[in-house]
């Protein structure tokens, strides 16, 4: 079933939904920032710490380069660009103890065994062979260099919880002046004529679409500035991708789950299989969006007002992935803020 086709008339929920986050679980965050900052040259922008909760969320983006920022992570000011910024961030959570090797503590789960549905998240960059060198001499760990394997010139380099980390080279050299800019998240889903028709109506598009024989890849994005084409299997439809400055949202259906009732992938906050936690999005007004999402069916893990934080939701997507309902603007989280000095 073409997933263009199914539910076309699906309107997008209002509040002008925006993906601004994809969220990791990491053990240390001292090695994932020296990753993630000092190598692949995303930009901490906030930080939130919940000492009464033992966790603290750090958020990075990829800025253009000569871009400065210059506000101090854990500020009001900080969190006024984070919930009001029109890129997405990667959240890396970091629950206070899991840096200290421990007997109840074995690490982060990364996916990619049998029914996870996390697979990796990604960064362009103009040549890839250089910068899997350069990463190798900063001791970085593969699972696949670019030389290696059936499909060359694409890498796979391990973050410090073992996330796979996919290396892509950009369409055209010379015109992202980064060395690395945040390119993708990628999840498996069942169906595509259910989860492509959910991200639409979170604000989504779909700009490429390929089948490989076996499993085809989707590619969304929101708030961006390319253009869908009419043919999405085109060559044209892939280069867009690699000019595109900010991530998109890789969908890969593997043929034949849509047609197996009792098929689930695991999501990643199953006990023994935590790493990947969720996306989200931001909206003009949570109770109004949800109750749209609410109309499509899949539930919510948090209404807007369960639980003790009230006004953040998560509601599932077909998949049953928790998808993050924030409101743009942000609200009081809890937590300890930094206090700039006068």
């Amino acid at each position: 079933m073409d997933p263009n086709e199914e539910n076309k008339d699906m309107k997008v929920i209002p509040g002008r939904p925006t993906w601004q986050q994809s969220m990791l679980r990491i053990a240390n965050p001292e090695k994932s920032l020296a990753f993630y900052r000092d190598l692949m040259g995303m930009t901490l922008i906030d930080k939130f710490d919940f000492p009464q909760y033992k966790f603290s969320l750090y958020f990075l983006t990829t800025l253009p380069k000569g871009e400065t920022y210059d506000l101090i992570p854990g500020t009001q000011e900080a969190h006024d660009y984070l919930w009001s910024m029109e890129g997405t961030a990667l959240e890396l959570t970091h629950n206070h103890g899991t840096e200290v090797d421990s007997e109840d503590f074995k690490g982060y789960y990364p996916g990619n065994k049998e029914k996870d549905g996390f697979g990796h998240v990604a960064f362009n960059t103009d040549d890839v062979y250089s910068a899997c060198e350069k990463l190798e001499e900063a001791g970085v760990t593969f699972k696949k260099k670019p030389n290696e394997g059936r499909m060359s010139g694409i890498a796979f380099a391990y973050d410090p919880d073992g996330y796979w980390v996919e290396i892509i080279k950009r369409t055209d050299t010379g015109k992202i002046l980064n060395e690395y800019n945040f390119s993708q998240t990628m999840l498996r889903i069942k169906d595509p004529s259910k989860t492509i028709p959910f991200y639409k109506a979170m604000g989504m598009k779909l700009l490429r679409q390929k089948n490989y024989g076996d499993f085809t890849n989707y590619f969304m994005a929101s708030n961006c500035e390319a253009t869908p084409i009419d043919d999405l299997d085109a060559d044209e439809a892939k280069a867009q991708l690699g000019r595109m400055f900010g991530p998109v949202l890789e969908l890969t259906h593997n043929h034949g789950t849509e047609n197996d009732a009792e098929f689930r992938h695991f999501n990643g906050n199953e006990e023994g299989r935590q790493g990947f936690g969720h996306i989200g999005f931001l909206v003009d007004d949570v109770y109004t969006a949800c109750d749209a999402i609410r109309t499509m069916g899949y539930g919510f893990k948090k209404e807007p007002d369960g639980g003790s934080m009230k006004g953040l939701a998560f509601a599932y997507d077909p998949d049953g992935y928790p998808v993050e309902i924030i409101k743009r603007g942000g609200i009081d989280f809890g937590d300890v803020k930094v206090v700039k000095n006068q």
